[in-house]
């Protein structure tokens, strides 16, 4: 699931990726370019996924995150607010190459008949959203889930409307599949959720 123990850019790396970056837009590359600061994005957020393996998130500090994540404090606070946005980017990532990999045509838009997408790409990152839980993070989870899935307020009314509906739905049914710690299968869940209906 981690990124940062894999791959590290090196010095050459990082000037070929702006020297790069310069010479197909024409621009200077003010500190690294976008997959170079995705790549960064996601080691600050798998070094809190590692230090709360040890302790709550709020016991972890940003300089222990940067730390371990071999990074400046001011590329933490330049691309997060919030210990719980790096918990949400995490998941993101994690569903966009679960996504690409499955080869999911429909990606944002589900209900509670067509998420045995949702329910089986949760289910392969259940030990993740454990510990998430244990660290009472739930909210990152929501947030991430909602991100990925649903239209922004500026969208048709009637799509907002029935999206956050949606959203509300399935976040439910994960969250209680998780607190009964994953008992029943990704396809119980979806028959589960199937045999709901808005009365």
């Amino acid at each position: 699931m981690s990124l940062c123990g894999v791959f590290k850019p090196t010095a050459r790396q990082r000037y070929e990726s702006r020297e790069k970056y310069r010479n197909e837009t024409g621009r200077e590359d003010m500190g690294g370019n976008a997959r170079t600061t995705e790549f960064l994005k996601e080691c600050l957020s798998d070094s809190l996924i590692k230090l709360m393996r040890a302790k709550s998130v709020d016991q972890i500090t940003v300089s222990e995150i940067a730390q371990m994540a071999s990074v400046g404090r001011t590329t933490y606070f330049r691309n997060f607010k919030a210990k719980n946005e790096l918990i949400s980017f995490k998941l993101i990532k994690l569903w966009e190459r679960w996504a690409e990999q499955n080869e999911l045509e429909i990606r944002n838009d589900f209900s509670l008949t067509n998420a045995s997408a949702f329910f089986f790409f949760n289910y392969s990152i259940r030990e993740l959203l454990a510990l998430i839980y244990q660290r009472e993070r739930q909210t990152a989870v929501y947030d991430a889930f909602q991100t990925v899935l649903y239209p922004k307020h500026d969208a048709d009314p009637a799509a907002c409307y029935k999206g956050k509906f949606y959203a509300y739905a399935l976040f439910g049914l994960l969250d209680e599949w998780i607190q009964r710690g994953f008992l029943e299968s990704p396809e119980e869940m979806i028959r589960i959720s199937g045999s709901i209906s808005v009365r």
